[in-house]
């Protein structure tokens, strides 16, 4: 067994392994996964040293615990949170050494929903079609972290950043989603147009990797026939039949059978990864291409 490893003291509520993803395979049906809160986890991998590529610990609402086996550089992102090494406070946002055998405790979110946690050599768990992230659809990946899980971790290949603390943004008071129309908005009445993008929403506790759901008002259709399945796209709002959007996420089906109103302009999402439940939510509109 090898001592260049990380072992899951406490796994949390959802601590899954994520990296760049696997784009480029929705023809097979694959999602391309991946971090959701993408410039969090880059940033985590230059504060511990490593390439873009490199995979890191994504963590849901309560954090983690892990304790490697031997000495690295770690730093956790994303969702502000209280670290500690062997019960000592350590700064989140910034690179810490830990040495072997030492425990490090993520704590739970005091705001946001998501913490990054980069390990110096990245988790280097076995890859499925060149990504080692965990896709809560389909099931490939590493399965989400139990209490136990040993990891395997890459050799450094990098030093890591010479900073206090560096700056992140907050998680939104507000989310605000710029969205272009389309390909299916008019399945929808003007007045059901209109609402999507002039009434508040907020974001729903049945939100997860696959798609951040939202409550507010339904959106009436004009058609009431079904439609054929066509591709989905990351950041398509789809509207399923109690009229409520659902923008889709990183580990969204890859096609779907529900009209599309509209799709989320890629910049805006990472800031959705970080929406607790609750968070008010604001479509607005942006004209065509």
């Amino acid at each position: 067994m090898t001592d260049h490893a990380l072992a899951v003291v406490r796994a949390g509520a959802l601590t899954t392994v994520q990296d760049l993803g696997r784009p480029g395979h929705a023809h097979l049906g694959v999602p391309r996964s991946g971090a959701l809160d993408r410039p969090a986890a880059d940033l985590v991998n230059r504060l511990a040293g490593n390439p873009p590529e490199a995979a890191v610990l994504e963590t849901t609402l309560n954090g983690c615990a892990v304790r490697p086996r031997s000495t690295v550089t770690v730093a956790v992102t994303g969702a502000p949170c209280r670290v500690t090494v062997d019960g000592r406070a350590v700064p989140w946002g910034a690179p810490v050494r830990l040495p072997a055998g030492a425990l490090l405790d993520v704590g739970p979110a005091v705001s946001g929903v998501r913490s990054y946690v980069g390990v110096s050599g990245g988790i280097a768990v076995e890859p499925v079609l060149g990504s080692r992230s965990t896709d809560l659809l389909s099931g490939l990946g590493p399965a989400p972290l139990t209490d136990g899980t040993v990891l395997p971790l890459g050799r450094p290949t990098g030093v890591h950043a010479r900073v206090d603390v560096a700056p992140q943004p907050a998680p939104p008071a507000e989310l605000v989603l710029r969205v272009t129309l389309g390909p299916r908005d008019d399945w929808f009445t003007p007045g059901a147009v209109g609402t999507f993008v002039s009434r508040p929403y907020r974001v729903s506790p049945a939100s997860n990797r696959i798609g951040l759901r939202t409550e507010g008002p339904a959106l009436e259709r004009t058609r009431r026939g079904e439609l054929h399945s066509e591709g989905m796209v990351l950041g398509a709002v789809q509207v399923p039949p109690d009229g409520r959007p659902v923008v889709f996420l990183a580990d969204h089906p890859t096609t779907g059978g529900y009209p599309v109103i509209a799709v989320v302009h890629a910049a805006d999402l990472p800031a959705a990864a970080q929406a607790v439940p609750g968070t008010p939510v604001r479509f607005v509109a942006v004209r065509r291409r």
